[in-house]
Protein backbone atom coordinates (compact mmCIF):
# COMPACT_ATOMS: atom_id res chain seq x y z
CA UNK A 1 0.00 0.00 0.00
CA UNK A 2 1.17 3.23 -1.06
CA UNK A 3 2.15 6.09 1.66
CA UNK A 4 0.79 8.70 -0.55
CA UNK A 5 -1.74 11.28 1.30
CA UNK A 6 -5.37 10.59 0.40
CA UNK A 7 -8.13 12.93 -0.09
CA UNK A 8 -11.73 12.60 -0.67
CA UNK A 9 -11.87 16.18 -2.48
CA UNK A 10 -12.79 15.95 -5.92
CA UNK A 11 -13.41 12.21 -6.19
CA UNK A 12 -16.63 10.61 -6.96
CA UNK A 13 -18.00 7.87 -5.07
CA UNK A 14 -20.76 5.96 -6.62
CA UNK A 15 -21.44 2.75 -4.59
CA UNK A 16 -21.14 4.25 -1.28
CA UNK A 17 -21.75 7.41 1.05
CA UNK A 18 -19.21 9.15 3.20
CA UNK A 19 -20.14 11.21 6.36
CA UNK A 20 -17.42 12.78 8.36
CA UNK A 21 -18.81 13.97 11.95
CA UNK A 22 -17.63 14.13 15.19
CA UNK A 23 -14.45 12.28 14.90
CA UNK A 24 -16.29 9.71 13.07
CA UNK A 25 -16.50 8.69 9.58
CA UNK A 26 -19.66 6.99 8.84
CA UNK A 27 -19.15 4.65 5.03
CA UNK A 28 -22.69 4.30 4.19
CA UNK A 29 -23.43 1.15 1.23
CA UNK A 30 -25.47 2.13 -1.55
CA UNK A 31 -26.53 0.00 -3.89
CA UNK A 32 -29.81 -1.24 -2.75
CA UNK A 33 -31.18 -2.10 -5.89
CA UNK A 34 -28.37 -4.87 -6.01
CA UNK A 35 -29.02 -5.40 -2.23
CA UNK A 36 -26.02 -3.51 -1.44
CA UNK A 37 -23.83 -6.81 -3.07
CA UNK A 38 -20.13 -5.74 -3.35
CA UNK A 39 -18.75 -5.26 -6.84
CA UNK A 40 -15.33 -4.49 -7.87
CA UNK A 41 -16.59 -0.49 -7.43
CA UNK A 42 -17.73 -0.75 -4.21
CA UNK A 43 -14.83 -2.90 -3.00
CA UNK A 44 -12.21 -0.11 -3.84
CA UNK A 45 -14.61 2.41 -2.87
CA UNK A 46 -14.37 0.68 0.61
CA UNK A 47 -10.70 0.36 0.44
CA UNK A 48 -10.17 3.63 -0.41
CA UNK A 49 -12.33 4.96 2.62
CA UNK A 50 -10.66 2.80 4.97
CA UNK A 51 -7.46 3.77 3.67
CA UNK A 52 -8.38 7.69 4.36
CA UNK A 53 -9.88 6.88 7.64
CA UNK A 54 -6.76 4.90 8.52
CA UNK A 55 -4.32 8.12 7.97
CA UNK A 56 -6.54 11.08 9.24
CA UNK A 57 -5.87 11.28 13.29
CA UNK A 58 -8.97 13.39 12.82
CA UNK A 59 -11.16 10.44 12.29
CA UNK A 60 -10.85 8.44 15.94
CA UNK A 61 -13.92 5.94 14.64
CA UNK A 62 -15.74 4.22 11.50
CA UNK A 63 -19.39 3.24 11.05
CA UNK A 64 -20.20 0.80 8.33
CA UNK A 65 -24.24 1.20 7.28
CA UNK A 66 -25.86 0.27 4.41
CA UNK A 67 -28.85 1.73 2.80
CA UNK A 68 -32.00 -0.57 1.35
CA UNK A 69 -34.19 -3.14 3.14
CA UNK A 70 -31.03 -5.85 2.87
CA UNK A 71 -28.11 -5.02 4.85
CA UNK A 72 -25.65 -6.70 1.99
CA UNK A 73 -26.09 -9.79 0.09
CA UNK A 74 -22.34 -10.32 -0.31
CA UNK A 75 -20.19 -10.71 -3.72
CA UNK A 76 -21.78 -9.50 -6.90
CA UNK A 77 -22.40 -12.60 -8.57
CA UNK A 78 -22.95 -11.12 -11.67
CA UNK A 79 -19.18 -9.26 -11.50
CA UNK A 80 -17.72 -12.54 -10.30
CA UNK A 81 -18.88 -14.24 -13.64
CA UNK A 82 -17.30 -11.41 -15.59
CA UNK A 83 -20.08 -9.47 -16.29
CA UNK A 84 -18.88 -5.87 -15.22
CA UNK A 85 -21.13 -3.58 -15.00
CA UNK A 86 -20.02 0.20 -15.88
CA UNK A 87 -18.85 2.47 -13.80
CA UNK A 88 -18.69 6.72 -12.98
CA UNK A 89 -16.66 5.89 -10.11
CA UNK A 90 -13.27 8.36 -10.21
CA UNK A 91 -12.07 6.28 -6.78
CA UNK A 92 -8.51 4.92 -7.44
CA UNK A 93 -8.31 1.14 -7.28
CA UNK A 94 -5.97 0.28 -3.87
CA UNK A 95 -7.25 -3.77 -3.34
CA UNK A 96 -9.69 -6.21 -4.40
CA UNK A 97 -12.32 -7.81 -1.83
CA UNK A 98 -10.34 -9.76 0.43
CA UNK A 99 -8.64 -6.36 1.20
CA UNK A 100 -11.61 -5.17 2.49
CA UNK A 101 -11.22 -7.26 5.94
CA UNK A 102 -7.56 -6.52 5.42
CA UNK A 103 -8.19 -3.18 5.86
CA UNK A 104 -10.74 -3.50 8.92
CA UNK A 105 -8.18 -5.93 10.70
CA UNK A 106 -5.26 -3.65 10.36
CA UNK A 107 -7.54 -0.38 10.69
CA UNK A 108 -6.58 0.55 14.43
CA UNK A 109 -9.18 2.50 15.35
CA UNK A 110 -12.81 1.25 16.58
CA UNK A 111 -15.07 0.15 13.57
CA UNK A 112 -18.60 -0.63 14.00
CA UNK A 113 -20.91 -2.39 12.02
CA UNK A 114 -24.69 -1.45 12.11
CA UNK A 115 -26.63 -4.01 10.46
CA UNK A 116 -30.30 -2.95 9.88
CA UNK A 117 -30.86 -5.98 7.44
CA UNK A 118 -30.51 -8.78 6.43
CA UNK A 119 -26.40 -9.78 6.03
CA UNK A 120 -25.16 -12.75 3.47
CA UNK A 121 -22.02 -14.41 2.13
CA UNK A 122 -19.39 -12.13 1.59
CA UNK A 123 -20.74 -9.59 3.91
CA UNK A 124 -19.30 -11.52 6.31
CA UNK A 125 -15.88 -10.26 5.69
CA UNK A 126 -16.88 -7.13 7.28
CA UNK A 127 -18.60 -8.66 10.09
CA UNK A 128 -15.66 -10.54 11.06
CA UNK A 129 -13.27 -8.03 11.09
CA UNK A 130 -14.68 -5.07 12.64
CA UNK A 131 -13.78 -4.46 16.34
CA UNK A 132 -18.34 -4.01 16.91
CA UNK A 133 -21.06 -4.90 15.33
CA UNK A 134 -24.71 -4.04 16.06
CA UNK A 135 -27.44 -5.57 14.72
CA UNK A 136 -31.37 -5.16 14.34
CA UNK A 137 -33.40 -7.40 16.24
CA UNK A 138 -34.89 -10.01 13.61
CA UNK A 139 -31.68 -9.93 11.38
CA UNK A 140 -30.46 -13.15 9.50
CA UNK A 141 -27.01 -14.05 8.65
CA UNK A 142 -25.93 -16.54 6.50
CA UNK A 143 -22.93 -18.08 4.60
CA UNK A 144 -25.17 -19.96 1.75
CA UNK A 145 -22.03 -20.28 -0.86
CA UNK A 146 -22.55 -24.25 -0.64
CA UNK A 147 -26.18 -23.32 -2.29
CA UNK A 148 -24.41 -21.91 -5.06
CA UNK A 149 -21.70 -24.70 -5.66
CA UNK A 150 -19.31 -23.08 -3.68
CA UNK A 151 -17.72 -22.85 -0.56
CA UNK A 152 -16.40 -19.27 1.23
CA UNK A 153 -12.89 -20.13 1.50
CA UNK A 154 -12.08 -15.90 2.75
CA UNK A 155 -14.70 -15.38 4.93
CA UNK A 156 -13.14 -18.70 7.04
CA UNK A 157 -10.37 -16.75 8.10
CA UNK A 158 -12.11 -14.13 9.78
CA UNK A 159 -15.15 -16.57 11.08
CA UNK A 160 -13.15 -18.88 12.79
CA UNK A 161 -11.78 -16.16 14.38
CA UNK A 162 -14.88 -15.36 16.02
CA UNK A 163 -17.56 -18.57 16.10
CA UNK A 164 -16.61 -21.45 17.62
CA UNK A 165 -15.24 -23.73 15.33
CA UNK A 166 -17.87 -26.46 15.25
CA UNK A 167 -20.37 -23.78 15.19
CA UNK A 168 -18.81 -22.32 12.29
CA UNK A 169 -18.18 -24.91 10.65
CA UNK A 170 -21.71 -26.08 10.48
CA UNK A 171 -22.49 -22.45 9.63
CA UNK A 172 -21.20 -22.60 6.23
CA UNK A 173 -21.44 -25.91 5.83
CA UNK A 174 -25.45 -26.32 5.53
CA UNK A 175 -25.23 -22.77 4.17
CA UNK A 176 -28.66 -22.23 6.79
CA UNK A 177 -29.71 -18.51 8.09
CA UNK A 178 -29.00 -17.70 11.78
CA UNK A 179 -30.84 -14.76 13.69
CA UNK A 180 -29.44 -12.67 16.23
CA UNK A 181 -30.05 -14.83 19.30
CA UNK A 182 -27.57 -17.46 17.72
CA UNK A 183 -25.46 -14.47 16.52
CA UNK A 184 -24.63 -12.85 19.50
CA UNK A 185 -24.12 -16.38 21.55
CA UNK A 186 -21.50 -17.13 18.97
CA UNK A 187 -19.91 -13.72 18.85
CA UNK A 188 -20.99 -12.97 15.12
CA UNK A 189 -22.30 -9.64 17.32
CA UNK A 190 -22.23 -8.12 20.03
CA UNK A 191 -25.65 -7.61 20.91
CA UNK A 192 -29.13 -7.08 19.00
CA UNK A 193 -31.10 -3.82 19.68
CA UNK A 194 -34.66 -3.13 18.35
CA UNK A 195 -34.46 -2.15 14.85
CA UNK A 196 -36.27 1.58 15.88
CA UNK A 197 -32.87 1.64 18.64
CA UNK A 198 -30.20 1.15 16.30
CA UNK A 199 -29.34 3.85 14.73
CA UNK A 200 -29.28 6.00 18.45
CA UNK A 201 -27.13 2.70 19.96
CA UNK A 202 -24.62 2.73 17.56
CA UNK A 203 -24.21 6.54 17.20
CA UNK A 204 -23.70 6.26 21.33
CA UNK A 205 -20.94 3.71 20.97
CA UNK A 206 -19.03 5.21 18.11
CA UNK A 207 -18.90 8.80 19.73
CA UNK A 208 -17.86 7.18 23.11
CA UNK A 209 -14.74 5.22 20.97
CA UNK A 210 -14.01 8.17 19.55
CA UNK A 211 -14.09 10.08 23.11
CA UNK A 212 -11.29 7.66 23.92
CA UNK A 213 -7.38 8.30 23.70
CA UNK A 214 -6.81 7.46 19.90
CA UNK A 215 -3.15 7.50 20.03
CA UNK A 216 -3.21 4.48 22.40
CA UNK A 217 -6.56 2.90 21.18
CA UNK A 218 -4.06 2.50 17.46
CA UNK A 219 -1.70 1.56 19.86
CA UNK A 220 -3.59 -1.52 21.10
CA UNK A 221 -5.33 -2.50 18.38
CA UNK A 222 -2.31 -2.75 16.51
CA UNK A 223 -1.10 -4.86 19.14
CA UNK A 224 -3.56 -7.11 19.58
CA UNK A 225 -3.68 -7.92 15.85
CA UNK A 226 0.27 -8.79 16.46
CA UNK A 227 -0.08 -11.05 19.38
CA UNK A 228 -2.87 -12.81 17.66
CA UNK A 229 -1.01 -14.90 15.43
CA UNK A 230 1.88 -15.19 18.55
CA UNK A 231 2.02 -18.36 20.60
CA UNK A 232 2.02 -17.14 24.68
CA UNK A 233 5.62 -17.44 25.25
CA UNK A 234 6.84 -14.68 22.38
CA UNK A 235 3.11 -12.62 23.13
CA UNK A 236 4.26 -11.96 26.89
CA UNK A 237 7.26 -9.81 26.17
CA UNK A 238 5.73 -8.25 22.82
CA UNK A 239 2.66 -6.58 25.03
CA UNK A 240 5.05 -5.50 27.83
CA UNK A 241 7.26 -3.75 25.20
CA UNK A 242 4.14 -2.59 24.06
CA UNK A 243 2.98 -1.50 27.20
CA UNK A 244 6.12 0.66 27.66
CA UNK A 245 5.98 2.50 24.95
CA UNK A 246 2.72 3.01 25.62
CA UNK A 247 3.34 4.95 28.96
CA UNK A 248 5.82 6.98 26.95
CA UNK A 249 2.91 8.14 24.52
CA UNK A 250 1.46 11.78 24.70
CA UNK A 251 -2.04 9.96 25.25
CA UNK A 252 -0.76 8.45 28.57
CA UNK A 253 1.01 11.44 29.93
CA UNK A 254 -2.31 13.26 29.27
CA UNK A 255 -4.67 10.64 30.71
CA UNK A 256 -2.42 10.62 34.33
CA UNK A 257 -2.36 14.02 34.18
CA UNK A 258 -5.83 14.50 33.90
CA UNK A 259 -7.03 11.63 36.54
CA UNK A 260 -4.10 13.16 39.16
CA UNK A 261 -5.97 16.70 38.14
CA UNK A 262 -9.57 15.96 38.26
CA UNK A 263 -10.04 16.85 34.86
CA UNK A 264 -11.21 15.27 31.75
CA UNK A 265 -8.24 14.49 29.73
CA UNK A 266 -8.11 16.63 26.42
CA UNK A 267 -7.09 14.26 23.24
CA UNK A 268 -5.06 16.32 20.50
Amino acid sequence: MSNEQLSLNELHFETVELEEKNHVLTITLNRPERKNAINPTMAAEIIYALDYAKQERGIRAVVLAANGDIFCAGGDLAAMSGKASETASTVPVRGNLDDIALRFRHLNKPSIACVHGNLFAGALLFLCNVTHAIAAEGVQFSAPEIKRGIWPFMVMGGLFRIMPQRAALDFIMRGNPIGTIEAERYGLINTAVPAEALQTHVAALAEELASLAPGSMSMGLAAFNAQDSMDFDSALPYLREQLNACLQSPDAKEGISAFLEKRAPNWN
